[in-house]
């Protein structure tokens, strides 16, 4: 009698969709080829697997606004219950995000967001405030050229969400009496793809003779302005500074290139994402403005207005300390 009883348990249990189903989830990243998402990819695949869910990754080839909505779709019709992703637009994937959580399932922003739209989607897991970002890149670079010369932007694609953010706050942050003597003098978009970006570089260079720094808030965009600074020969002239990975400027930073640039953990940023990720799926965590919860080795987040955890401040990376660190 009572092994018949386990019997009707346990079938009763294999008809139950909660009862042995693992959860599934997905990174999207902007594209493929880009450094910038292989740590944070290792991130979020760590928190699935302490959580026991099964964590996948798919990218689009090209970082075009529209590039990733095929992904997607196809996501959706695999029933995954929670979909990360760096989006390529701050509207062009809104349709597709707004079916995905109809069907239950949880969307969450990493590094970049649905600015404006930010009812598209679960949660946003950003790396630092804006506003650090950006006045944190202009002082950079003024440190650099002593806050006197003219200088580019070379940003990822003219729709990038984060970027638009960052370079928004830069140019306000320069009508500080501080930076008076510093030019922006053109913005210019390399969409995130190495060639592209080196030959914007390469442009700059070329049609302002007497540029004195480049900043560059993306990781593409950042090695190629060091390696077109490299090439031609100018890097007593011409300071580049940005967002980049230690391993991917590594070299730029030890020959002398360039001296000094900037960025979070991009691995905490995955972790961050996962684990919220894992715990919205289980029912263990709803985000709302205020909630706070803590995240093994970060400690306590918080969500902020619309949704928004911070992963952490920027950390700037020379000579003297790039060795310290390897992602």
């Amino acid at each position: 009698m009572i092994k018949k009883a386990i019997g009707i348990i346990a079938l009763a249990m294999a008809f139950q969709p909660w009862a042995m189903a693992q959860t599934k989830m997905v990174y999207i990243p902007k594209n493929t080829g880009n450094p910038y998402f292989e740590p944070l990819i290792a991130g979020f695949e760590k928190a699935a697997s302490e959580a026991g869910a099964q964590a996948d990754s798919v990218a689009p080839a090209t970082a075009d606004p529209t590039s990733q909505l095929p992904l997607i779709k196809a996501q959706v019709q695999r029933h995954v219950n929670v979909i990360a992703i760096s989006p390529n637009s701050p509207e062009a994937l809104n349709l597709a995000f707004k079916q995905a959580m109809q069907r239950g399932v949880t969307v969450i922003c990493v590094d970049s967001d649905l600015t404006g739209h930010e009812d598209c989607r679960t949660a946003g897991v950003l790396t630092a405030d804006p506003e650090s970002v950006g006045r944190g890149q202009i002082e950079l670079l003024g440190s650099l050229i002593n806050y006197t010369g003219k200088f580019a932007i070379l940003s990822a694609t003219t729709d990038a969400p984060n970027q638009n953010m960052w370079i928004d706050v830069m140019k306000k942050t320069l009508s500080d009496p501080k930076y008076s003597k510093m030019q922006l003098v053109d913005t210019v978009y390399g969409n995130d793809e190495p060639q592209k970006s080196l030959t914007e570089a390469e442009a700059l260079l070329e049609r302002f003779s007497d540029l004195r720094g480049i900043i560059s808030p993306t990781t593409v965009g950042v090695a190629a302005c060091a390696q077109a600074v490299e090439t031609a020969g100018k890097a007593q002239q011409v300071q580049v500074t940005g967002l980049g990975t230690p391993n991917q400027m590594r070299r730029f930073i030890q020959n002398g290139t360039i001296k000094a640039f900037a960025l979070w953990s991009p691995y905490d940023e995955g972790y961050l994402a996962g684990y919220i990720g894992t715990q919205i799926a289980a029912g263990k965590l709803t985000p709302g403005v205020g909630v706070k919860f803590n995240v093994p080795g970060l400690g306590e987040r918080e969500f902020r207005e619309h949704n928004v955890v911070i992963t952490g401040p920027p950390l700037v990376f020379t000579k003297s300390n790039i060795d310290q660190f390897h992602f």
